[in-house]
């Protein structure tokens, strides 16, 4: 491998931590908006117990600040959140990267009664939900905030998250 390779994959590298740096802060983003507390967020890489390997997490905590009106609804919108932030970074949707999410998503739509063109409907009306929640101007620049941080220091608390969220909301125009 020469130096231009090693260049390379360098900045494969980077880029692909930033991308799931996105797709963290993704999450933990329309975590906070939907009232649901955070632990902390890391994109420190981690072995899975069903083997393979996780490249970040955003943990939940398990209490709630309040009832939602629809549980599942916001479970997916966490979930779909991680790859609309990193498509908003990258241009496209990574649906490789957000494979676990995906069949996450797939598995609570379907515990619904429905057709399955309903269930379709339903799932893409959630997902256009987190595009437009997340394209707000504060959300996003929330997103790009805390993507930056984790970066930077690898894992953040719950606390640098809704600090971010806070900030971004009151500098939004």
């Amino acid at each position: 491998m020469n130096q231009t390779d090693a260049k390379t994959q360098a900045e494969e590298d980077a880029e692909d931590r930033l991308a799931t740096a996105y797709h963290e802060a993704g999450h933990a983003v329309m975590a906070i908006l939907l009232d649901r507390p955070i632990q902390k967020v890391t994109i420190e890489p981690a072995k899975m117990i069903a083997g393979g390997l996780r490249l970040g997490a955003c943990q939940l905590q398990k209490k709630r600040a309040r009832g939602s009106h629809d549980w599942l609804e916001d479970e997916v919108l966490i979930l779909f959140a991680g790859m609309v932030a990193e498509s908003h970074f990258t241009g496209k949707y990574c649906v490789v990267g957000a494979s676990d999410d995906l069949r996450s998503i797939n598995r609570l739509i379907r515990s619904r009664p429905g057709s399955e063109r309903q269930l379709q409907r339903i799932q893409r009306r959630f997902l256009d939900k987190a595009e437009h929640i997340l394209r707000d101007d504060g959300h996003a620049a929330a997103v790009r905030m805390i993507a930056d941080e984790l970066v930077e220091k690898t894992t953040i608390s719950g606390r640098a998250v809704r600090h971010f969220l806070d900030q971004a909301i009151k500098q939004a125009p």
